[in-house]
C-alpha cells in the first residue's frame, strides 16, 4: 500500500512539474520573446494597395504588427479614414480587398491591422477581447491593450503622412465586431468617430457582477462616457445560424441568445435600458440588414451609409 502511495505521489509531482514547465514555456513564448514580421522602412502610404510593419507598442520593440492599407488616388488630408478589423481568421488582407471598391466609390483611406497569432484559435483574448488579460489571467497594462495598438497605428500614419484628421472610423465583423464594441466600452477616450460592430459572436454586457469578457467586472469601465460614442450595432437578419464561423456556446454566452442576431439585439437593448435608467446620453444605434447573414462583404457594404453620414 505504501508503495502504491509513493507511486501516486511521484505521478502527481511529475504532472505538476510538467504543467508548470508548460506554463512557463507558454508564458515566455507568448509574452516575452519578440514576435511578428520584420519592421519596414518608414515611408508614406502609396496610392492603391500597400502595407507596412511597425512596433505594436510605443514603449517596447517586443511585438510588431503588419498593417494593410488602401488609398484612392483622390484621397487627401481630412478625407475619411476607416479602420477595418478582421474576423477570427486574422485575414486582414481579405477584409481590405472587400473594402477596395467601397473606398474608391466613397474616397476612404482604409487601414486594416493584422493581429496575427499562430495560436489564435486558443488565445482569442489577445485580439477580440482586447488583450486586457494574459492567457493565464494576469492583467496587461493598458499600453499593451489591442485597442491601444489601433490608436498607435493612427498616430503613426498621421505623423508619417502629415495627416491632420482628429478622428477615424472603425468597422469590425464577427471577431472584429467583438473588438469594436469592447473598444468603445473600455476605451471611450479613443479617437473613434463612428464605430460599427457587425455580427459579433457574443458581447460584453454592462454587468459588474459578470467577469470579463461576458461582463465588466474587474475593468475600469466608464459606461456614461462610452454611451456618448457613436456605436452602430450592425446585425444580419439571416445571421441566425450558429453553425457558421466560430460560435461560443458556453452557458454565459448562450444566455445572451441562441444565435448572433439574438445576441446583438440583447446587447443593444440591455445597454439602452441602463442608459435610460440613469438618464445618460445614449448615442448608440442598432441596424438590422435584411436578407444578409454572416457575410463580412455584404455587411461592409451596409456599413458605408453610417460612415458617410
Amino acid at each position: 500500500m505504501n508503495k502504491f502511495f509513493r507511486i501516486v505521489k511521484k505521478v502527481i509531482l511529475y504532472t505538476i512539474s510538467i504543467l508548470l514547465l508548460l506554463s512557463v514555456v507558454g508564458y515566455v513564448y507568448l509574452y516575452v520573446l519578440p514576435k511578428g514580421p520584420e519592421i519596414t522602412t518608414v515611408s508614406k502610404i502609396k496610392a492603391g494597395k500597400d502595407s507596412f510593419v511597425i512596433h505594436a507598442y510605443k514603449h517596447s520593440e517586443r511585438k510588431s504588427i503588419k498593417v494593410w492599407t488602401y488609398k484612392p488616388e483622390s484621397w487627401n488630408d481630412k478625407d475619411k479614414i476607416v479602420f477595418v478589423m478582421h474576423g477570427g481568421g486574422r485575414n486582414a488582407d481579405d477584409y481590405l480587398n472587400a473594402w477596395i471598391e467601397l473606398a474608391n466609390k466613397n474616397n476612404l483611406l482604409i487601414i486594416a491591422p493584422e493581429f496575427e497569432n499562430k495560436f489564435s484559435k486558443y488565445t482569442t483574448n489577445d485580439y477580440q477581447e482586447g488583450n486586457l488579460f494574459t492567457f493565464f489571467g494576469a492583467e496587461n497594462p493598458k499600453i499593451e491593450w489591442a485597442f491601444t495598438v489601433v490608436e498607435n497605428i493612427f498616430d503613426y500614419i498621421k505623423s508619417v503622412n502629415t495627416i491632420t484628421n482628429e478622428q477615424y472610423n472603425i468597422f469590425g465583423h464577427s471577431a472584429g465586431g467583438q473588438f469594436v464594441h469592447r473598444m468603445v466600452m473600455l476605451m471611450p477616450e479613443s479617437r473613434i468617430g463612428t464605430a460599427i460592430a457587425a455580427n459579433s459572436g457574443f458581447y460584453t454586457l454592462p454587468n459588474e457582477n459578470l467577469e470579463f469578457p461576458y461582463g465588466i467586472q474587474s475593468t475600469a469601465t466608464d459606461l456614461q462616457k462610452s454611451y456618448k460614442k457613436r456605436l452602430i450595432v450592425l446585425l444580419g437578419e439571416l445571421d441566425n445560424d450558429p453553425s457558421l464561423g466560430t460560435f461560443r456556446t458556453t452557458d454565459l454566452a448562450m444566455e445572451q441568445g441562441a444565435h448572433r442576431l439574438e445576441r446583438g439585439t440583447t446587447f443593444f437593448y440591455v445597454n439602452m435600458q441602463l442608459a435610460t435608467k440613469n438618464n445618460w446620453k445614449f448615442n448608440w444605434k442598432v441596424d438590422t440588414i435584411k436578407n444578409v447573414g454572416h457575410d463580412y462583404k455584404k455587411m461592409s457594404e451596409s456599413a458605408i451609409d453610417w460612415i458617410k453620414n
